[in-house]
């Protein structure tokens, strides 16, 4: 799952829902923090505050990343799309297609959701847009072992590059792919990925409803 298959069902829950966001973002501004069940749990006491909805967000998010990672649609799913990926590239390590089928998999997933449920993309960026970032790298320094000063300035950033909207373009997607690849310090792929692009999104959309058959209940 990615940021708005995490979310997308909790936009009536301010704070909850920016917590789903945050395990993600804090990959990208600081990898060397992270959110941790059994240091967040103590947060989550059920009380609706902000802070314990913030952190039963973030318990949810962890939860999904459990039964999804586990379940046989996400293995089958990925597998496929790692073969294709393996077949149209040249081989070499520096792409990885294992990483990049699991990877794919979740952003086009995201992309179903968008396809389906636009205005709640809309809705999903207005309300994460509600948060004071320093409120919630506040949030996450209580919660995690190590801290942190990099999520107030990419928070803005994230909310004003509006990427998701991306994933509904394979061109589009492909860019965005890339960055990542440079940020893990693997080979850009190539103009022509945006065929296998294409044929994964349809592969993704016919089993979205299989993916997200379990429906958790949030964690507090």
């Amino acid at each position: 799952m990615n940021y708005f298959s995490h979310g997308y069902q909790y936009l009536d829950r301010p704070h909850f829902l920016i917590g789903t966001a945050m395990p993600d973002l804090l990959s990208v501004a600081d990898r060397k923090v992270r959110l941790r069940s059994r240091r967040v749990e103590p947060f989550a006491d059920g009380s609706q505050t902000p802070e314990a909805e913030f952190a039963a967000g973030v318990l949810q998010h962890l939860y999904d990343d459990q039964w999804f990672h586990r379940s046989d649609a996400f293995t089958n799913v990925t597998a496929q799309l790692g073969a294709w990926f393996r077949d149209s590239l040249p081989p070499d390590e520096g792409f990885r297609p294992g990483f990049l089928g699991h990877l794919v998999m979740e952003l086009l997933l995201d992309s179903e959701l968008i396809r389906r449920h636009p205005e709640k993309l809309d809705e999903y960026y207005r309300v994460m847009d509600s948060h004071d970032p320093l409120w919630v790298q506040t949030r996450i320094n209580a919660m995690t072992r190590d801290s942190t000063d990099r999520v107030a300035p990419l928070l803005p950033l994230f909310l004003r590059e509006r990427f998701l909207w991306d994933y509904l373009d394979p061109a589009k997607l492909l860019t965005r792919l890339n960055q990542v690849m440079r940020r893990i310090k693997l080979n850009a792929l190539p103009d022509s990925f945006v065929e296998v692009l294409e044929r994964g999104r349809l592969l993704v959309a016919t089993h979205a409803d299989e993916l997200l058959t379990e429906n958790p209940q949030p964690a507090t």
